[in-house]
């Protein structure tokens, strides 16, 4: 349906939007449970669709639930192509007329700016909006739109052009180009002259700061109340054009600050073959809490960490920061796991009322002739466990206090052993809790279980794995971030 929307939209043929989305969803229906292929096609005064897939048995095909202009099922190769064709509405003169004699009779207009303010609210993709205000205009207000914009207050440029007859794209592209656009009036709509066209150039601007322009184009006089009809969907333009820069730099400023509390890169590990896996959880522009980490410390030994900052965005970010930097630090300076976690929860309770509750899995890894020796504290997380060579699961770590909760903690470090073959798997909360109805993941040792059927796989084949498990567990996206540790000895 996403597609469908997309497509509708870059084409400008939203007037048959709803009736796309009705055939392309009767035709997915009726595909095999295999992979398949979408198709829109364009011609010119119709639109098909087609579900390509491999001549599997499906049974009869039915038509959509609604009428369309053709319908049928061919095949080329080894695929079999399930199709209907939409005709599109009729000539832009026409259908402009038409919209403007309704709108003079009655309220028309009230419901053809909500359906215009419902459009450029359905995107937070900057790219999409010029190509959503085409479809708004073209042909109710003009034959043709041309969008402009700027950046930093620069020159003009065209980023979305639209025709009514899209033959005629080309040609008025290098009309346009001859056209001095930047002369336009960037406050006031203005109109401007082209040899077989008036153009009404209509500024966008929100909160005070220009945007860009929106061109409309017609080759009579644009009538009063289409004039009063672009600039209020000039000023609705501007506003969601601004919101959908707003939200695509706070979406790129957090991916940057994700990736700068993610390592910078993975470490050679004598005798160690380790993968790891992390997926934030909703949307782009919230910073995930949970976070890895694995590093050198020594010249023989190496360190790992595996947390869950409480809560996400900015707060949990710089959490987030403390642990790594904190960790990576006292680690150079000599510390065991059990003393940097001491002095990490001390460093979280300074922060006062900004500190996040933290859960941490921390450990110390040292390559031995038969193995690694591992030595690891839990800090109120999801218990690790080791594969043994032979398939049998194991818990190896004792629970203790999470961090930034309570002063006078101590905390003591397990010493385990990883055999050759022996993995040892540590995930956040996004995993153990992942929740299908009323039961969790880890309910009934369900992540011991996961992991007893990894025997005989790579580290990066185990964490594949489960993942894969907790993406399987339950049916809708998850809600939590998740992050996947696995280390096995070579």
């Amino acid at each position: 349906m996403r597609f469908t929307r997309e497509v509708m939209t870059a084409w400008a043929t939203g007037g048959v939007l709803h009736i796309a989305e009705q055939v392309a969803g009767d035709l997915t229906e009726q595909v095999a449970d295999e992979p398949f292929e979408v198709i829109w096609k364009h011609f010119g005064d119709a639109v098909q669709v087609e579900l390509r897939q491999r001549n599997l048995s499906q049974g009869d095909p039915k038509p959509p639930s609604v009428n369309v202009e053709e319908w049928g099922v061919t095949f080329a190769g080894d695929s079999r192509v399930h199709w209907a064709r939409l005709t599109l509405p009729g000539s832009a003169d026409r259908v402009a007329a038409e919209w403007l004699e309704e709108s003079s009779r009655g309220p028309h207009w009230l419901g053809f700016l909500a359906d215009a303010s419902d459009l450029l609210a359905g995107t937070l993709d900057p790219d999409m909006v010029p190509a959503i205000i085409a479809q708004v205009v073209v042909p109710r207000l003009a034959n043709w739109c041309a969008v402009y914009t700027s950046d930093n207050s620069g020159p003009l440029r065209l980023v979305y052009l639209w025709h009514a007859d899209e033959a005629r794209i080309d040609g008025l592209r290098e009309q346009l180009a001859e056209m001095d656009i930047d002369a336009a009036d960037t406050r006031v709509t203005s109109t401007i002259h082209l040899p077989d066209s008036q153009v009404l150039a209509v500024p966008l601007t929100a909160r005070g700061r220009g945007l860009g322009m929106m061109c409309l184009g017609r080759p009579d006089r644009f009538p009063d109340e289409v004039i009063q009809f672009a600039e209020d969907i000039g000023r609705r333009a501007a506003l969601a054009m601004d919101n959908a820069r707003l939200y695509a730099q706070q979406a790129a400023a957090n991916r940057a600050l994700q990736r700068s509390l993610l390592p910078p890169n993975e470490p050679e590990v004598p005798g160690l073959d380790y993968g790891v896996i992390y997926e934030p959880a909703g949307e782009a522009n919230e910073v995930g809490g949970d976070f890895y980490d694995l590093f050198k410390a020594g010249d023989d030994s190496w360190r790992f960490a595996i947390g869950d900052v409480c809560g996400t965005g900015p707060e949990a970010a710089a959490v987030t920061g403390l642990a790594r930097h904190t960790l990576r630090l006292l680690a150079r300076e000599g510390y065991g796991v059990a003393a940097v976690l001491g002095r990490l929860n001390q460093a979280i309770l300074e922060e006062g009322e900004r500190a996040r509750f933290l859960t941490l899995l921390h450990g110390d890894i040292t390559p031995v002739p038969d193995g690694l020796e591992v030595r690891l504290v839990s800090a109120g997380h999801p218990e690790a466990l080791r594969l043994r060579a032979s398939g049998k699961v194991e818990a190896v770590t004792t629970p203790q206090s999470l961090l930034g909760v309570f002063h006078e903690v101590m905390f003591e470090a397990d010493t385990i052993h990883l055999d050759p073959g022996d993995v040892l798997l540590a995930v956040t909360d996004g995993v153990t809790e992942r929740r299908s109805g009323g039961r969790l993941l880890d309910d009934d040792g369900g992540l011991a279980k996961l992991l007893a059927e990894c025997a005989g796989l790579s580290a990066r084949a185990v964490a594949e794995r489960i993942r894969r498990g907790a993406a399987d567990f339950a049916s809708e996206p998850s809600a939590d971030d998740l992050a996947i540790v696995v280390l096995r000895a070579r």
